[in-house]
């Protein structure tokens, strides 16, 4: 398929995933539900960008409100590699040096798992550096604009524009500029690989972690199993208030200010149903009507109020690792490809694969993918990061 939703400018190098407002350019999240949208104004994001020198080649397609696996449930179309199994059209376009980066918005992880398929880099910066302002929302307490590209160089110099303080972002923080760098010595670093996530991952997935392993103690880092046991508590947590914000902030769609509107109502309630039902995919619904159980009076506190308390209890305990540990290494996801799949399951296979990527959204904290590994570090520690790749992607496999 094309990569693009929308081609803006044959002569730009960066891609904009189409949760991301681009000011005069329709943006759909991926959905029918939003067809015919075309914003005032661009995000603070692609401002910054724009204002910096770069160019938008064009708009690429992504998941249906990002909440899908790697990119698979696009209305628009579904982005399949040459051996024809998927991965995301943000993620391949950088793979295929159709554009140098990319911005994608991470809900779910859903960029980290895509740049693992694709052989390329994402980063996930730490919450509230870079504006939330101007994007399609989904999980405000966890979603982060994030950078994809081929290297640790391109996440680098397209992160150092686009992060910093802005006053239209209430989840901004006061920070007006980042310096970001990828030249710190990986000499005595101690990296922490987490035991029940490497377990958790197949044959293929455990060969790139122990790959880089022996990357990273060649450069003079240490690497040590941990553990974390409550790490799949930790993804429950964070797909219960996932789902929960997702049903707040998808209930604004309803066919009646912008957007898909069905073509067959007879009254109000008919309107509602109708282009919801006609205008949003199988996961998305699955994603709404669970986020609609665990706020009902009868699950509030056993499911999200309990969700809160272990955000906190994950939050303490990462403070934990990280005051004896440098970075954390552990997969993307469960696999090294992503087949072609019946969507009805994509709620499920989903729910599974967060597993690897809930952390750093119930958290906050930065997590880069290279070399189809995931790191994670403490909060602000993107050079941290950084410089794992940067060094690492020097050395020869």
């Amino acid at each position: 398929m094309d990569f693009f939703a929308a081609e803006i400018d044959r002569t730009g190098t960066v891609a904009v995933d189409d949760t991301i407002l681009v000011k005069g350019f329709e943006t759909r999240a991926g959905s029918h539900i939003l067809d015919g949208f075309t914003p005032m104004f661009g995000s603070d994001a692609v401002e910054r960008m724009l204002a910096a020198g770069f160019a938008v080649r064009g708009k690429s397609h992504t998941g249906e409100f990002g909440l899908d696996i790697a990119g698979e449930t696009s209305y628009h179309g579904v982005c399949r590699k040459s051996d024809g199994t998927l991965s995301s059209a943000a993620a391949e376009a950088v793979a295929s040096g159709t554009v140098r980066q990319a911005l994608c918005v991470d809900v779910n992880g859903a960029p980290r798992r895509a740049a693992a398929l694709s052989g390329v880099d994402f980063i996930k910066p730490t919450y509230g550096t870079v504006s939330r302002y101007g994007i399609i929302p989904t999980a405000c307490s966890g979603e982060q604009v994030g950078v994809c590209a081929a290297d640790a160089a391109g996440l680098t110099e397209l992160l150092s524009v686009i992060a910093g303080h802005d006053s239209k972002d209430g989840t901004s923080l006061p920070t007006e500029k980042y310096d970001y760098s990828a030249d710190m010595d990986l000499s005595g670093m101690k990296v922490a690989a987490v035991r029940e996530l490497y377990d958790a991952a197949d044959d293929n997935v455990k060969a790139a972690l122990d790959a880089f392993s022996a990357k990273l103690r060649k450069a003079g880092a240490s690497v040590e199993f941990i553990s974390l046991p409550d790490v799949k508590a930790y993804a429950t947590a964070w797909q219960i208030m996932l789902s929960a914000e997702a049903c707040n902030n998808i209930s604004r769609y309803d066919g009646v200010k912008f957007g898909y509107r069905t073509p067959e109502y007879r009254d109000i309630d008919e309107l509602y149903v109708n282009s919801r039902t006609e205008g949003m995919g199988f996961n998305v619904k699955m994603n709404v009507l669970y986020g609609s159980d665990v706020l009902s009076k009868n699950k509030y506190l056993s499911c999200y109020d309990k969700s809160l308390r272990i955000r906190r209890l994950a939050s303490d305990k990462m403070k934990e690792v990280f005051a004896e540990a440098d970075a954390v290494l552990c997969p993307a996801m469960s696999a090294s490809s992503l087949p072609q799949y019946d969507l009805a399951d994509t709620f499920e296979r989903t729910k599974k694969e967060l597993l690897f990527t809930a952390v750093p959204n119930l958290t906050g904290i930065p997590a880069l993918v290279t070399g189809g590994i995931q790191l994670w570090s403490a909060a602000f520690g993107e050079n941290v990061l950084l410089s794992i790749a940067s060094n690492t992607e020097r050395m020869a496999d």
